[in-house]
């Protein structure tokens, strides 16, 4: 699973958001081409659109545990039930290893200011004042280790 960790890095680092390297790290697991992982997460980056808001590789992270975990009958509470647990206890570990699952937060900037919907641009300047290469990893890493001990997919490159 150490290869699904480094290509959600590499795909960081070749410039898609931190949701879609997180998705995409993993898509082809659950039937996704690269393409439909890369349009599926592409909204969450930045904190959900760059509003700073929940961190998208906790979201992508979180469009996994769906994928694994959610249900497609409407009226399946115990599905919903086990699936906004599994949600949680990401979330919670996610949030013990970085601090926090707010992507404001993570980066340390003023809740109050407001972000422009134009991402920055990928620099060296970008990755020395930016932990989400980082965040990218842990949540990887998360799924790995939850797909380990709760999935059959536990031995897949």
């Amino acid at each position: 699973m150490e290869k699904r960790i480094e290509k959600a890095v590499e795909l960081f680092k070749e410039g898609y958001n931190c949701s879609q390297a997180v998705v995409a790290a993993f898509a082809d697991l659950y039937g996704f081409t690269n393409e439909q992982a890369l349009k599926m997460a592409s909204s969450f980056g930045g904190g959900i659109g760059r509003m700073r808001q929940t961190c998208g590789a906790a979201c992508g992270l979180f469009m996994l545990a769906g994928l694994e975990t959610g249900c497609t009958d409407g009226k399946d509470r115990e599905g919903k039930e086990n699936n906004y647990k599994t949600v949680q206890a990401l979330a919670e570990e996610f949030r013990k290893r970085n601090g926090s699952i707010i992507c404001a937060e993570l980066l340390g900037l003023a809740k109050t200011a407001p972000t422009p919907a134009t991402p920055e641009a990928r620099t060296a300047e970008y990755y020395k004042k930016r932990p989400c290469v980082k965040m990218v990893e842990e949540a990887a890493r998360i799924w790995c280790e939850y797909l380990s001990t709760n999935s059959d997919k536990k031995s897949v490159e």
